[in-house]
């Protein structure tokens, strides 16, 4: 199910034992533009560090009651590696927290979860990826620090980040939310991350591989609705582009 970030924020996190606190913000790799993290607003319970849930931990998002469902206990959480508020997240860290939950690393594969396409850990070991692939150094982004930044068309800016649309099963990033109110008509639209060209994190723009009539005459989103299905058609057969559950659906089978 496709959720927007500013919709999980707050939502309060529950452990198997009770409740960890509410979500803060989240970080993703800007290679596979997935989110690798959440990050825990415990109030008073844990303090002087970030709390992370990883969503291999995540049972499933409620929305009905705001409430993110984690399979981890609090004394778990409680003794985890440990990261300081103030320093960005290293590849050792994540190295030691996978490890301390005896979780696969995301970056050990060739698909979005390594060697799975989801955060499931329930396949067959027949199922598993035993491809040749070259391990990737990920680098962790904080989406509120990317809210805000500018996109950069072929021609152009045309409008600035304003919110993310992630897919609660494998927890990619499938849309950024562009509000083009500034330069445009205006209108909120989606553009997915598979048209990004690269990221200017200097410069805090985003440069897209579109031009600036096409993105003006791209659907329209409602930032107060999700995407449905046909919404997502045309909106890819707007810009000539393959919709990512083809790519996915190719992807299932290569991994059966």
């Amino acid at each position: 199910m496709l959720f927007n970030t500013k919709m999980l924020k707050n939502f309060t996190l529950d452990s198997l034992d009770g409740n960890i606190g509410k979500t803060k913000d989240f970080y993703f790799d800007d290679l596979h533009w997935t989110i690798r993290y959440l990050v825990a607003d415990t109030g008073n319970w844990i303090s002087e560090r970030k709390v992370l849930i990883s969503p291999y931990s995540i049972i499933a998002v409620n929305d009905t009651e705001e409430s993110i469902g984690v399979s981890l206990t609090n004394n778990q959480i409680e003794k985890s590696p440990s990261i300081n508020s103030d320093k960005p997240v290293s590849k050792q860290f994540e190295v030691d927290y996978s490890g301390y939950y005896g979780w696969p690393l995301y970056w050990s594969g060739p698909y979005l979860w390594g060697a799975y396409s989801t955060t499931s850990l329930n396949f067959d070991e027949s199922e598993k990826s035993t491809g040749i692939h070259k391990a990737w150094d990920p680098h962790l982004r904080s989406m509120e620090e990317v809210m805000g930044y500018y996109i950069q068309a072929n021609d152009g800016e045309v409008g600035h980040v304003e919110d993310f649309i992630i897919d609660d099963e494998t927890w990619a990033i499938r849309y950024l939310v562009i509000n083009t109110r500034n330069w445009l008509p205006g209108k909120s639209i989606l553009v997915s991350p598979q048209w990004i060209e690269r990221v200017s994190w200097s410069d805090s723009k985003v440069y897209v591989n579109l031009s600036q009539e096409a993105i003006k005459a791209s659907p329209e989103f409602t930032i107060e609705t999700l995407p449905t299905r046909d919404y997502e058609i045309r909106l890819h057969e707007h810009y000539a582009r393959t919709g990512y559950w083809m790519d996915e659906r190719l992807v299932h089978d290569q991994i059966r």
